[in-house]
C-alpha cells in the first residue's frame, strides 16, 4: 500500500495584534477578515496562516487596517512554533474546515431531499447559493481537508440526475483482478471499509494508492472521488455501492455497510450505535498523524474482527 501523503517543512505566520478595549466595532471587523482569511487562533489575539504569498499579502493589510484603527500589529514569521509541531498546526487548520465543511453537508443533504419539491428557479439560485460557499470555504482549505472531497461530491450529485434511482449494470470481480485502487490521502471509515471490501470480496491481491486526483494514475481505479465510477451513489455511501455494484449478498457484509453509512453520512438512517464508535477510532488514527497505509492496514484489521463477529450471530 503506497501513500503520496507525506507532511513536508511549513513556514509560518503569525498576527499578534491589540485594540483598545472600546473599539468593539473594529474589533468584530477584525474577526470578521480573519476568518474570511482563513486564519486560526492559537492564543488571545494571535491568529496563524501557512506562510504563503497571498496569506502574507492578507495579514500584512489586516496589519495596516489595525494599525489604523490605533491599534498595535506585528506580523512574525517562523519555521517552527515551539509546543505545536507542524502536523498539529495542520490540524487545527481541518478541524476549523471540517465544521464548515459538515455544515455546508448538513445544508446540501437539505437541499437534495427536497430538490425535486422545489421549483427550478429556486432550486438554481440555492444551488448556486451552495457552490458559491463551497468555493469559499476550499479557497481557504490549505491542507487538503477530506470533508472538502465529500462535500464535493454531494454537490456533484445536487448538480446531475440522482443516480441512485437507476439500476447500474452489475460487475463479475473476475474483471477487477490484479487492480490498483486510487483514494484519497488521509482516509477514514468509507475509504477504508471500501478498500477491506474490494481485498476481501472482489480481488485478494488489490493494491491501494493514495493521490488527491487521479488524473497523474489513468491506470487505477479511482473510487470515493469526484466523478469517479465508484463512489456515492443517491443515497449510499461508497461502501454500499461497491456492494450493489459487484452484487454482494454477504449479510455481515450488509450490516457493516449499515455501520459505515451511518458514521460516513451522519443520517442516522440504520440508527446502528457501532457507527460512533467506529468513527471516533478512524478520526484518532488521523488526528495521530497515522500514514495513510497504515490506517488502512490497522482498519483491515479492525473490519476483519467485525465480520468474524457478526458472522457467529
Amino acid at each position: 500500500m503506497a501513500s503520496s501523503h507525506k507532511p513536508k517543512s511549513l513556514s509560518w505566520l503569525l498576527l499578534l495584534y491589540s485594540l483598545p478595549t472600546s473599539q468593539n466595532t473594529e474589533r468584530v471587523a477584525v474577526w470578521r477578515k480573519l476568518k474570511q482569511c482563513g486564519a486560526v487562533q492559537i492564543k488571545t489575539s494571535t491568529y496563524l496562516l501557512p506562510d504563503l504569498p497571498a496569506q502574507y499579502e492578507h495579514f500584512q493589510w489586516l496589519a495596516k487596517q489595525i494599525r489604523d484603527y490605533g491599534g498595535d500589529a506585528t506580523l512574525v514569521r517562523a519555521q517552527e512554533i515551539e509546543g505545536l509541531p507542524d502536523a498539529k498546526l495542520i490540524q487545527l487548520f481541518d478541524a476549523a474546515r471540517g465544521k464548515e465543511y459538515r455544515e455546508l453537508s448538513k445544508d446540501l443533504r437539505g437541499f437534495t431531499a427536497h430538490q425535486k419539491k422545489i421549483d427550478a428557479d429556486t432550486v438554481s439560485s440555492e444551488l448556486a447559493r451552495l457552490t458559491r460557499t463551497f468555493r469559499k470555504i476550499r479557497a481557504i482549505d490549505f491542507f487538503d481537508s477530506a470533508h472538502g472531497h465529500d462535500v464535493e461530491i454531494l454537490l456533484q450529485r445536487a448538480e446531475g440526475p440522482h443516480t441512485g434511482t437507476k439500476a447500474r449494470p452489475k460487475l463479475d470481480p473476475k474483471n477487477f483482478l490484479g487492480k490498483r485502487w486510487l483514494t484519497r490521502p488521509r482516509p477514514e471509515i468509507d475509504r477504508v471499509g471500501s478498500a477491506w471490501l474490494i481485498r476481501n470480496f472482489v480481488d485478494p491481491k488489490a493494491k491501494f494508492i493514495f493521490a488527491s486526483k487521479p488524473a497523474a494514475n489513468s491506470k487505477c481505479i479511482p473510487y470515493d472521488m469526484v466523478n469517479a465510477e465508484f463512489s456515492h451513489e443517491g443515497d449510499d455511501c461508497t461502501f454500499e455501492t461497491l456492494t450493489k455494484r459487484f452484487d454482494l449478498r454477504d449479510k455481515s457484509v450488509r450490516k457493516i455497510g449499515e455501520m459505515i453509512h451511518d458514521a460516513d453520512l451522519d443520517d442516522a438512517k440504520f440508527s446502528r450505535m457501532e457507527a460512533i464508535g467506529l468513527d471516533r477510532v478512524f478520526k484518532g488514527w488521523g488526528k495521530q498523524a497515522v500514514r495513510d497505509g497504515e490506517i488502512l492496514a490497522r482498519g483491515f484489521k479492525l473490519f476483519d474482527g467485525l465480520y468474524a463477529f457478526l458472522q457467529r450471530l
